[in-house]
């Protein structure tokens, strides 16, 4: 399990490193700000010999006031040929990574369709998926292996469109990618149709439901398709499949079956599968992974670890998380970052919880503090883009805080508040949440105020100061010296282990030995003895 987490660090890190300028997100631009995004269509033709794209984007969005200039980003890397607004042509200028229209009479407030034809080279990544880009690789028998990942750049990466997190197509996505034909696009939603004809296959995917835009993407490969039915937490059944490579399809049963054992323990805790219209799927990409809706990427060459004895896929367990936190519970800003990572990484703590019981939960989070740098806030302020709020802490502190605030609130409050969260209609798919929408429900759920605990983890990047003063032979006052809460801490004295609530007055216990404070580190803290 070390393993898993020091990779999953790493990840991190890289990312960090080696992310290009044009970052997702940031300040909404006024522009954007009065369109809401209903509807992407995108039809493309892949030339792979010339790593080209070409063919057209159709942006249908509903306009809450009138404007005679509209604005769609779209990285500098191609050519666009025309722009119809409502089936009309107009000028458009195309510089700085953004198409601008302006019109000579302003659109009324209603529905509004945009059109634009483009076509050339788009950027290639160098170290996918942190660095985000086209993947032009081969597998081994040298037939063409090609993803896309765009999570820092958000889906103008190749595709015009309105890159911010706030805004999501609520009709979803119609995806017509055309590819030489023998080969198989694999892209979110479900199979409509493929059509052959001179060579060439055009693959229609479609799905109905919200979905980021970075998840707006496609993969092509010589896939096999392997497939099952799975029986969901509420007894729906989906189709469940691995688009795997032709030379590892020996592979895909077992990777299914371990994928089971995920998709049901992360159903314990957060509820239902929520794309269950549509399919539940992994497939192979020349790069790690992505949490790519309804299809997450995966990359981990079938590499496993042990966890209660049984072969785990940490990669495809955590991706995989990420259709609740980050596909199903989106957060509006990037700033609000860790409620994706955190709690899906949190959620791989609980696999060990299910799989190797308490002790080796308690153990994976010991460890996970470890890594986690305190040098920034993992709350840095409001309108961040992506590359200001990806620090390496969104996963460990992020985590380590939902760890906190289990023991902070007790099990029986916990857990299912955390699943009532994950499954509330006020919280999901077309409705974005920030870190006060958590705060809040967990305070409700409590009966607590639990903003302190929040600001004070989240939002500095403080230790929890334990303060341990000797006041008689075997008298000690235990005070929390910098925080405004009482919180519950293990204590062991020579009696044993007792969990007192401690605040800034302080609470006095005898002890013939010097007490140990939070033994299991619940905390990140810093304990100052006299």
């Amino acid at each position: 399990m070390r393993k898993a987490i020091i990779m999953l660090l790493c990840c991190a890190a890289f990312h960090a490193y080696s992310q290009s300028t044009f970052t997702s997100g940031g300040k909404l631009k006024p522009e954007q700000a009065i369109m809401d995004i209903r509807h992407y269509t995108i039809a493309l033709d892949v030339d792979i010999a010339k790593k080209f794209i070409s063919g057209y984007a159709i942006i249908d969005f509903n306009l809450s006031q009138p404007t005679n200039v509209l604005l769609f980003d779209l990285l500098d890397s191609f050519n666009v040929k025309t722009v119809f607004v409502n089936g009309k042509k107009f000028p458009f200028v195309y510089r700085n990574n953004s198409i601008t229209i302006n019109l000579p009479n302003a659109l009324p407030v209603g529905h509004v369709s945009v059109k634009v034809e483009y076509s050339g080279n788009p950027h290639v990544a160098i170290r996918p998926p942190w660095d985000d880009g086209f993947v032009w690789s081969t597998d081994s028998s040298g037939n063409p292996w090609i993803a896309s990942t765009s999570e820092a750049s958000g889906g103008k990466l190749y595709f015009p469109c309105k890159d911010h997190p706030s805004d999501e197509p609520n009709e979803g996505v119609d995806f017509m990618i055309t590819v030489p034909k023998g080969l198989v696009v694999a892209g979110p939603g479900l199979l409509q149709d493929v059509k052959t004809k001179n060579n060439k296959s055009t693959y229609h995917w479609k799905t109905n439901y919200t979905i980021n835009n970075y998840s707006i993407i496609f993969n092509i490969g010589k896939y096999k398709v392997v497939s099952r039915t799975y029986t969901t937490i509420n007894g729906n059944k989906v189709p469940m499949q691995f688009y795997v490579l032709e030379e590892h399809a020996d592979k895909a049963e077992h990777q299914l079956d371990m994928f089971e054992t995920t998709v049901r323990s992360e159903e314990k805790y957060f509820g239902e599968y929520p794309w269950i219209k549509e399919k539940l799927a992994i497939c192979e990409t020349p790069h790690l992974g992505m949490e790519h809706q309804t299809m997450i990427a995966y990359g981990n060459k079938f590499r496993y670890t042990k966890i209660g004895g049984e072969d785990y896929d940490w990669l495809m367990h955590h991706e995989f998380g990420h259709e609740w936190w980050a596909n199903k519970i989106t957060a509006k800003d990037w700033a609000d970052y860790w409620i994706q990572e955190g709690i899906c990484s949190f959620g791989d703590g609980l696999y060990t919880l299910d799989k190797e019981g308490e002790r080796a939960y308690i153990n994976y989070f010991k460890r996970t503090s470890l890594g986690i740098k305190n040098e920034k806030p993992v709350v840095q302020g409001k309108d961040l883009d992506e590359e200001a709020a990806y620090i390496g802490d969104i996963y460990s502190k992020g985590a380590f805080f939902m760890h906190t605030l289990r023991y902070v609130i007790g099990d029986s409050i916990f857990f299912p508040a955390l699943k009532q969260f994950a499954t509330s209609p006020k919280y999901t798919y077309d409705n974005l949440v920030n870190t006060d929408d958590i705060e809040e429900f967990f305070s409700n759920a409590s009966g607590e105020n639990l903003k302190p605990l929040f600001d004070f983890y989240l939002r500095t990047t403080k230790k929890l100061e334990v303060h341990v003063q000797r006041t008689k032979i075997d008298k000690y006052l235990i005070q929390l010296s910098n925080i405004d809460m009482p919180l519950p801490v293990d204590i062991v004295t020579n009696t044993g282990i007792q969990k007192l609530m401690i605040d800034k007055k302080g609470v006095e216990v005898t002890s013939t030995s010097f007490p140990e404070i939070d033994p299991d580190m619940y905390y990140l803290k810093k304990v100052i003895s006299e």
